[in-house]
This record gives structure tokens, sequence and C-alpha cells, in this order.
């Protein structure tokens, strides 16, 4: 099978008939009418938009970070709600005069939960209020500081309808990895060839297809979506969400091309230009001078940090910890919760363990406050809280290995950090993510779809003892590739330079 072109995807996706479509477009750059009696050229000005999720908002956050460390003058906008969290409790992070922080409504009242069990809500919500409400911020944008280009998070592809609309030039920017979105990309062809719904239960079964990727995947390999209905708003939401990125003139990954080099292949011939910056939290580790020396993790964080655990792991030998987090949005059954709790007990190691307060699904407040409470009460051997400083807790000489959900800032800070993992994915990229770390990348063991707590003691075991050399030697080989992509004449420090000239050309030409 060859590489399907945009065309060849969008045409097959037509199947659909989706209340969130757009009317198919092909790849093109938007051009900017010049005001006849403009003699300068406008100052590049950046508008920053990502979708409102903590993963999302910290790899894009990094990068207007980056952005405006290099000079270019740069325009965040969060949702109000998701402002209000982040910015007005963070000592550490005054911004520059070039990093603008700015928010628009999400259509929700402020006491919706926006929670992953009401996404529809909020996914609708984003394509009928929210793209009003951004059209309005930029046409009020166009008397001060005239947006240049938008750089849109790759679901908001409201900002692509915009943009085109006010002929603004968009880059789309993918907060998953290189091989996730390549199948997003292809589930049209999957649906349209039949292997999509799988007919039967057996999610074991190999599943052919994915150019570039025979003999890997089984079913539930796939992305969390292909168990879903086809015919489901939110599985039609996410397709036209990735679909509608051919649109933009170019594209950002989180990613680097040493670790993904096969599936970036594939995803060249799509967009006009990709341009691959990863691990982007490192980039902008690396880039922090002045104003911006605050820590990425906290200024971008919907959470707030306990610190504690940062003391608890100075007492630990090396590599002795396991640490557990699976992320931001996840929730998980209170027989689940306690599977782990025996399990992570049982193997006899201490361990730091990310537990929010929203953790437990279906349980009544007080319940799971009284439950949280008790487990909470930290020891010599473990270490309880409801948000970590995770880059500095991968990067603590005590930490062993990471049980982690597969969120791809979590797999990129893992192997910026040479942190082997255990793959426990629940939802979007995270089954894909898991799949190469443990077959591809061979620097973790995947554990998709179990939660007993004898496989979590065999799990923690066998990655902190058994194959602790052989991953280890993996892990030390991929993470060197990691820094070496940021190094001076790393492949991803040259797409950031590449890709800062780009915008900049845009703005010289506007």
């Amino acid at each position: 099978m060859e590489n399907p072109s945009p065309n060849y995807i969008i045409i097959r996706f037509s199947v659909f008939s989706s209340p969130f479509s757009s009317p198919p477009q092909t790849n093109h750059l938007p051009h900017r009418e010049k005001d006849e009696e403009m003699e300068e050229p406008l100052e590049s000005h950046v508008l920053v938009l990502p979708f409102p999720a903590q993963g999302h908002i910290k790899p894009l956050l990094c990068l207007a970070k980056v952005l405006a460390t290099s000079g270019l003058r740069v325009t965040f906008l969060n949702t109000h709600h998701n402002h209000r969290r982040i910015l007005p409790r963070d000592p550490c992070f005054s911004p520059s005069p070039l990093l603008c922080f700015e928010s628009i409504s999400d259509g929700l009242p402020d006491n919706h939960p926006r929670s992953l069990e009401r996404l529809e809500e909020l996914v609708l919500s984003i394509k009928t209020e929210m793209k009003a409400h951004l059209r309005e911020f930029l046409l009020r944008k166009r008397v001060q500081f005239p947006v240049t280009c938008i750089i849109a998070d790759g679901i908001m592809s409201i900002g692509i309808d915009v943009a085109e609309e006010l002929g603004i030039p968009v880059i789309s920017f993918r907060t998953y990895s290189a091989c996730c979105l390549w199948t997003y990309l292809c589930i049209p062809t999957f649906i349209l060839e039949g292997k999509l719904p799988f007919p039967d239960d057996d999610l074991d079964k190999e599943f052919h297809g994915l150019p570039g990727a025979e003999g890997l995947l089984r079913r539930r390999d796939l992305p969390s979506i292909c168990r879903s209905k086809i015919d489901s708003k939110l599985y039609r939401y996410f397709i036209d969400e990735n679909i509608a990125m051919t649109r933009a003139c170019a594209l950002i990954i989180n990613t680097f091309d040493a670790l993904e080099a096969p599936m970036l292949s594939h995803l060249a011939p799509i967009f006009s230009d990709v341009y691959t910056i990863g691990p982007l939290h490192a980039l902008a580790t690396q880039s922090n001078v002045g104003q911006f020396s605050g820590r990425s993790e906290s200024v971008s964080s919907l959470w707030i940090e306990d610190r504690s655990c940062m003391v608890w792991l100075d007492s630990q030998a090396p590599r002795s910890v396991v640490y557990v987090s699976f992320g931001s949005l996840v929730k998980i059954a209170i027989d689940q919760l306690m599977e782990f709790w025996h399990g992570l007990v049982n193997c006899g190691r201490p361990f730091l363990w990310v537990l929010r307060e929203d953790v437990i699904l279906g349980e009544k407040e007080e319940n799971v406050k009284s439950l949280l409470s008790e487990l909470k009460v930290t020891s010599q051997t473990r270490c309880l809280v409801d948000w970590a400083p995770q880059e500095e807790v991968l990067a603590h000489p005590a930490i062993g290995g990471f049980l982690t959900h597969n969120g791809w800032n979590s797999t990129m800070e893992s192997i910026a950090a040479g942190i082997p993992m255990i793959c426990w994915p629940r939802i979007a990229d995270q089954q894909i993510n898991s799949r190469w770390v443990s077959e591809v990348w061979k620097i973790g063991l995947d554990m998709k779809d179990t939660c007993d707590r004898s496989t979590i003691d065999k799990m923690v075991n066998i990655l902190m003892e058994d194959k602790k050399e052989e991953i280890m030697k993996s892990m030390a080989r991929i993470s060197a590739l990691a820094s070496d992509s940021i190094g001076p004449e790393g492949s991803s420090l040259r797409n950031l330079e590449r890709l800062m000239e780009n915008i900049r050309k845009i703005g010289r030409t506007s």
C-alpha cells in the first residue's frame, strides 16, 4: 500500500456524515491580503491555541516560551477556566513582554466539570461557542498587534477554520506521537476496508494494514477510539480533527527524527512541511533564561504540585523507587486502585504515587476522601501525593522505573530522563505509544488491559531486576539520541530554528 495523499485520506473519510465536519479542503498555505496603505511589514506575532487539557497545554506552553525567548511575540490563548487555574498561583513565573497570556470562553458554564466523562459536551462547545469567541478575539487583535501566524493544537481545527476565513497562515501542532498520528490518518481507510469496527471481541488478534507496522500490532494496540462505535460523535470528532490538520500549511510534532523516522516518512507526503522539535520540554528547559527561569512544569500545570515528595526521594537509595502516575485525566475504579496498591506493596520496593483527588471513578466524594487519607500516609517505603513535579521526579537519582499511562508528554519525559517504563495505557494515543515502548524501542514493558496485584508485582520486579540491564541498555541508547537531537547540531534544534525563520518570513510578507 502506497502512502496516501491528503486528498486520498479525506475522500475516503467521506463515508461519514459528521456533525463536526467542515467541507474537505486540500493542503494549501493561506495568504493574507496586504493593506495597500501598509508600508512596513507586520511584526511577527504568533497565537498559540491549545486544546483545553493539561496534556495539551504543557507542550504548547513550552513551545510558546521557546519562541518568545528567541524574540518572537507570542500570545498564549487559554480558556477562561484554565487561565484562572494556572497563572495566579505561580510566583516563579513572570511573563516576558514578548509572551502574553490571554483567554476566551469555551462556552461552558463555570460549574461544568470539563471531565473526561463529559468530553462530548466540551468538544461540541469548542466547535460552536468557542469558535465564535476565537474569531472575535482575532478581529480585536487586528487593531492592537495583528496575529501573523496561528499555531493550533491538532484537535483544535477551529483555529484552522477561523485562520482560513481571516487569511492568517496556520500551523498544526500534534501533541501525539508520529506513530499515533499516522494511525489516526489511516483509520478512514481501515473503516472502508472493513477492518474497523472489529468484527468480534478478540483484542489479541493481529491487526494488519498499517503501513510501516506490519507484524507489530494487535487490535488492542490501536488508539482507544478503535474500540468505540464508529457512529459516535466523539469518534467522528477525533477523526475529523486529524483530517483537518492536513489543511494547515505545516505540522509540528513533539518527537525527534531518530526516534520515529519510519512513521515520519509516511507523514512527509501528507504535510507540506514537518517540524520535529522534541523532546520539547527539554528544549524549553535548555532555553530558560532570565524571566523564563521558572520551572516549565509548574507554569503549565492545572494541578498544584506537592513538593514534599522531593524531600522523601532524597532519603531513598539510587534507582530504588517506582514512580507511579496515570496523568491528569484518567480515572480508575476503586477495585483497580486497590489492585495497584497491593501489587506495589507486595513488590517490596519503595514507591511514589500520584493520586489525584478526582482519580476514583463513580464513588461518593466523602468515601474517596476517606480512602485517600488512609493511603496517603508517607512512610519510609511509600509516598502518595495529589500531584508531583514530574520532570524533576524523573530526573531524581532515586527513581528506577516509571509505571505510566503512556501519555505522550510522560513518555517523552521518561525517555529524556532515561527511566524505563511499565505501561498501563487507558485512552487516546496511549495504547499505541505503549506498544512502541515495549516492542519497537524496547525501553519498557506493556501491561495494557491488565490490572491485578500479581501482574503488577511481577512487572515491577522484571523491570527493576530481571530485565533491568537489557532494558536500561536500550533506554540509554534512546535517551542519548534524545539528548543529541536538542544539541548544537541536533535535528530538533535545527528544525526549531527553521520553524522560527519561517514564522518570521510569514510576518515579513504579511
